[in-house]
C-alpha cells in the first residue's frame, strides 16, 4: 500500500513537472554524488551440517503445538541407530555422489531428497533424515490409508464440522453429498482440509485416523514421521523428513487411483444445498418475476470446476503430480514426481521459502539435475515396505539442549547444538523418559 502510494506521488510529480512552464521549473542542481546503493541481504540456504533437526523440528513460532489441557506433551520420536536407506543418508548437510555435477542454485529448502521412483535410488539430498513439519504433504499418508480402506463409490454427507474446518478447503458444504472419490479429489488436488476431515470421519474419527496414519508410516519404514492431524495442520509432535516424504510418495504412486488423482488438472465438483437460514439468500430466478413472491427463495450452491493447485503439473513436461503444503511453522513444503525417457523421479522439499524462486521451480531445477545424472547414481535407497531395511532398528538417545528461541538455525561458528550420546542397556528407557520430559518442560 505504501509502495503504491509512493509510486503514485512520484508519477504525479513527474506529470506536474512535464506540464509546468519552463520558467516555473527549478534551476539545475549542482552535481551531487549518486545515492548509496541499497542492497538486500543475499539469500543463503540454511546450514544443516551440524544436524540441528536430527531429533525434532525447529521450535514452533505459534501455539499450534501446545497440547490440549490434560494431554501429555509428545516426546521426540526415537532416532534409528543406523539411517534408514543406508549409504550416506546419515549425513545432515548436502549429500551427493562423487563425480556428479554441482547442484542447481537457488534451492531454499532446508531439507530435500531427489530419488528414483522405480529403483528407489536416492540421487542426492540435503538433511534427508532431518525432522521438519510436513504441512499438507502429510495428506499423501492420509490418502494411502483412505485408499486402502474406503470404497471410492461410497456416498458421504458433509457435516457442519467438515465445512467449517480450519485452513484450506475444497468447498464442502453442510448437507452436500460426495463420493469418497470426490473427497479424494478435493484432498490431493485442492489440499482441502474439509475433505481430510470428512475422510477421517469415515475412517473412525480424527484420533483413530491419526493412529492409522502413524501405524502405516511405521510399517513403511518412515520412522521420522508422526502425524498429529489428518490434514497437516500443525499439532503436538508433528514430524516428518524429506526422506520419509519420498518414501510415502513412492508408496502412494503404486496405487493407480492415487496416480490418476494426483495428475488430474481439473474436474467438476459437486455443489451443496444452501442453508435456509442463510442471512444472505439469493433469489430463485423462477420466482423473481412472480409478483406474489415477496420472499427471496434460497437456492443451492452450484457445482464448480476444481483445479489442481500444483503449478509444476502445468509447467513441467512429464510432471506426474504432487502435493503442496504450507503453515506458519512448517513454511513451504512440496512433493512431486516427473517422468522423462521412461525414468521417473521424485523430489521433496521441507522448510522451504518462496525466495529466491517458488518451491515448484526449485523442484523443477532439482528434477532437471536428477534426469541429467546417470541411472546408476546413488547415495542411498528408498526402502521397500516389509523389507529388512524397513524394519525398526535399535535407537539411540540424543541429548538435545533446547535451541535458541529466536533462531531456527545455528549461527555459523557457533558450537554444535546437539551432541549425540549413545546409551546402552536398560538405562536407555529411563534416561529417554526423564531427559525428554525435562527437555519438553524447558521448551514450553
Amino acid at each position: 500500500m505504501l509502495a503504491t502510494a509512493r509510486r503514485c506521488a512520484i508519477l504525479a510529480t513527474a506529470i506536474g513537472l512535464i506540464g509546468a512552464p519552463a520558467a516555473a521549473q527549478p534551476p539545475p542542481a549542482a552535481a551531487q554524488p549518486p545515492p548509496p546503493t541499497v542492497t538486500s541481504t543475499p539469500f543463503a540456504t540454511p546450514d544443516t551440517d551440524r544436524c540441528p533437526h536430527r531429533v525434532a523440528p525447529p521450535p514452533a513460532i505459534d501455539l499450534s503445538e501446545v497440547p490440549a489441557p490434560g494431554d501429555p506433551t509428545p516426546t521426540p520420536l526415537p532416532v534409528p541407530q543406523r539411517p534408514i536407506g543406508g549409504g550416506d543418508l546419515d549425513r545432515c548437510g548436502i549429500v551427493t555422489a562423487d563425480g556428479t555435477p554441482p547442484l542447481p542454485a537457488e534451492i531454499s529448502a532446508t531439507g530435500w531428497v531427489l530419488a528414483d521412483l522405480d529403483s528407489g535410488a536416492v540421487l542426492a539430498a540435503k538433511d534427508p533424515h532431518g525432522r521438519y513439519r510436513p504441512a499438507s504433504t502429510i495428506k499423501i499418508l492420509l490418502a494411502i490409508v483412505a485408499l486402502n480402506e474406503l470404497d471410492l463409490d461410497t456416498v458421504v454427507t458433509a457435516t457442519e464440522e467438515d465445512a467449517n474446518i480450519e485452513g484450506s478447503a475444497v468447498g464442502l458444504g453442510k448437507g452436500g453429498t460426495y463420493t469418497i472419490r470426490q473427497l479424494m479429489q478435493g484432498l490431493v488436488m485442492a489440499s482441502g482440509n474439509d475433505a481430510a476431515h470428512a475422510l477421517a470421519s469415515q475412517l473412525g474419527g480424527v484420533d483413530e485416523t491419526v493412529r492409522k496414519m502413524n501405524e502405516t508410516a511405521q510399517g513403511l519404514g518412515a520412522f521420522d514421521t508422526r502425524a498429529a492431524t489428518p490434514s497437516g495442520l500443525d499439532g503436538p509432535g508433528m514430524s516428518t523428513s524429506a526422506y520419509d516424504l519420498a518414501l510415502l510418495y513412492r508408496e502412494a504412486m503404486r496405487n493407480p487411483t492415487f496416480a490418476e488423482l494426483i495428475r488430474t488438472e481439473s474436474v467438476e465438483f459437486p455443489g451443496f444445498p444452501r442453508d435456509p437460514n442463510d442471512p444472505l439468500p439469493t433469489t430463485d430466478p423462477a420466482a423473481a418475476g412472480d409478483p406474489a413472491s415477496s420472499t427471496p427463495v434460497p437456492t443451492d450452491h452450484p457445482p464448480f470446476t476444481l483445479a489442481n493447485d500444483n503449478s509444476l503439473l502445468y509447467n513441467y513436461p512429464g510432471a506426474l503430480g504432487g502435493k503442496t503444503g504450507y503453515t506458519d511453522d512448517a513454511r513451504q513444503t512440496f512433493v512431486a514426481g516427473a517422468e522423462r525417457d521412461g525414468r521417473r523421479l521424485v523430489v521433496t522439499l521441507l522448510a522451504a521459502d518462496v525466495r529466491p524462486i517458488r518451491p515448484w521451480e526449485q523442484a523443477a531445477r532439482l528434477l532437471d539435475h536428477g534426469f541429467a545424472l546417470p541411472a546408476s547414481t546413488s547415495v542411498g535407497t528408498l526402502v521397500d515396505p516389509g523389507s529388512a531395511d524397513a524394519a525398526p532398528a535399535p535407537s539411540i538417545l540424543l541429548a538435545t539442549p533446547p535451541p535458541p528461541a529466536a533462531d531456527d538455525h545455528d549461527e555459523p561458528g557457533a558450537a554444535p547444538s546437539r551432541v549425540p550420546v549413545l546409551v546402552g542397556g536398560g538405562v536407555v528407557i529411563a534416561a529417554l523418559l526423564i531427559g525428554a520430559a525435562l527437555l519438553q518442560r524447558r521448551r514450553r
